[in-house]
């Protein structure tokens, strides 16, 4: 029998299976897209039985090409974090649309609670802030605005759970009802912390009016989560690791010790540093959270995310036609001298960390009778770097030195924005060759469950790459930042 680990990585805009074989070489993918809607402003939404039914889909077509179940030893999950999904406990069935994190629909509520509990306590408290990106008051949402849904789960008839959880849940016909520490600590309703000292939060479900009888039980991001129905595949599976994606990523690029960092270039971007066994806590409004945990052990990380960064690229292409492809958008941009003064801040819903401005929206500046669509195209590149470089300043702000920067995630292939990174931030980055770090992360720790590697082992792996080193003089790169800065105060408003 080959053994093999079965990966769901289940993202914003598309779901993922993907094996990888013992020495974690990726041998067969199925990627199944998953449409996003937009029923308001500042809504983003998705249909949580289209989810299971391509992840499904997905899981069967990547066995099917490994020669069937009885070469898998193990499945991981990772998933879109903060989205929101509540469900019944007979049926399994949605009662509403999944919330996505990108989801700004709470906006108002959260600028309530700031009177009825100080944000000062609440990140205290949960290392996160009062804002609309996490899952909490997305779920009281839930509970106040579909009909009899406060009912259903105060008679304990409904479920909560981000992806991983829900997904759990059907994998395994409803026998397990949990998540991992890093899913937990992106909720708002988890108390920081690894081990005994963590947990959820009494104080945040009395805030937030929410019955602790439909959150899922916490388990390590390695641990063991049951086996799926054997209808599903044929026999029965064990789950052997579940965490979100950004952690995942940390996983994936080694990143076990303290000090060591990595950004994720997705549909948005997020910068997360481990910090070992210490608590973080920030004065310049990035976020503690979980890192990973697995038996007894396991680190916490500061985490800044950027909502935009990806999805920049699709809009450039989609929207507004400058591109046919994404690949296109380095070769308009390394053939322009320079950005002619043009800066977008993509604030489509808002802008994260270290701003945390849930009424912002995004603005272009810097139009003149010159401006071209090339020029656009490079700004809408060079706002992941800028924002990157806001986070890096808050998280040396925080103490947080970073001498060197792993990248990952779509937009990490472009060889002319990693040297525009290296160039702004200043720091070495540093490409694995295998950029799907999120997969990568959860295949380690359900390897390391099943036995197949060590996490010693797994830290000191050698990965292949590219390194970037800044090359660009102090005078340019202060420029660069002066005018961002510009562009972001017409943006920013608080």
């Amino acid at each position: 029998m080959s053994k093999h680990i079965l990966v769901i990585d289940e993202g914003t805009t598309s779901t993922r299976a993907i094996a990888y074989d013992a020495q974690f070489k990726q041998v067969a993918v199925a990627q199944h897209a998953i449409a996003l809607s937009y029923p308001n402003d500042g809504w983003v939404e998705q249909d949580a039985a289209e989810i299971w039914k391509q992840t499904l889909a997905a899981c069967q077509a990547v066995i099917a090409e490994i020669g069937g179940p009885e070469n898998v030893v193990a499945i991981g999950i990772t998933n879109q974090r903060e989205t929101t999904i509540v469900w019944d406990r007979k049926t399994g069935e949605p009662i509403a649309p999944a919330i996505i994190w990108q989801d700004r629909r709470t906006a108002e509520a959260c600028e309530a609670l700031k009177h009825k509990m100080s944000e000062a306590d609440v990140q205290a408290e949960t290392g996160l802030l009062l804002d609309p990106y996490f899952s909490g008051t997305k779920l009281a949402w839930v509970l106040d605005n579909v009909e009899g849904a406060r009912h259903r789960s105060e008679a304990g008839e409904l479920a909560f759970g981000t992806v991983d959880s829900y997904l759990i849940w059907k994998l395994t016909g409803g026998k397990v009802h949990a998540t991992d520490a890093t899913n937990a600590s992106r909720t708002l309703l988890y108390r920081l912390g690894i081990g005994e000292a963590a947990g959820w939060s009494a104080e945040m479900l009395s805030l937030l009016n929410i019955p602790g009888h439909m959150l899922p039980d916490v388990r390590g991001s390695q641990d063991d989560y049951g086996v799926t129905t054997s209808d599903l595949f044929g026999r029965e599976l064990p789950i052997f690791s579940a965490i979100g994606d950004q952690q995942s990523a940390l996983v994936g690029q080694g990143c076990l010790s303290a000090g060591k960092a990595k950004i994720t270039y997705g549909t948005g971007a997020f910068l997360v540093a481990n910090t070992g066994i210490t608590r973080p806590a920030s004065n310049n409004r990035l976020l503690g959270t979980v890192g990973f945990t697995r038996e007894d052990s396991g680190a916490m990380a500061m985490e800044g995310s950027i909502f935009n960064a990806g999805t920049v690229v699709q809009w450039l292409r989609d929207d507004l036609g400058l591109i046919e492809a994404a690949e296109d958008s380095e070769q308009i941009a390394s053939a322009l001298p320079n950005n002619g003064g043009v800066y977008i801040v993509p604030a489509f819903t808002g802008l994260g960390a270290p701003h945390w401005d849930a009424n912002a929206r995004g603005t272009i500046s810097g139009i003149t009778r010159a401006t071209q669509a090339g020029h656009l195209v490079r700004a809408g590149l060079e706002s992941a770097v800028y924002q990157t470089n806001d986070l890096l300043e808050a998280f040396a702000a925080d103490g947080i030195e970073i001498s060197e920067l792993f990248v990952d995630g779509g937009m990490a292939a472009n060889d002319w924005l990693m040297q525009f990174l290296a160039d702004v931030i200043d720091l070495p980055v540093f490409r694995p060759d295998y950029s799907e770090m999120t997969a990568l992360g959860a295949a380690a720790l359900a390897g390391i469950q099943a036995g197949l590697i060590s996490a010693e082992a797994w830290e000191a792996r050698k990965r292949p790459g590219t390194r970037f080193t800044p090359n660009m003089n102090e005078a340019d790169r202060d420029s660069l930042l002066n005018d961002w800065d510009v562009a972001l105060g017409r943006t920013l408003t608080s």
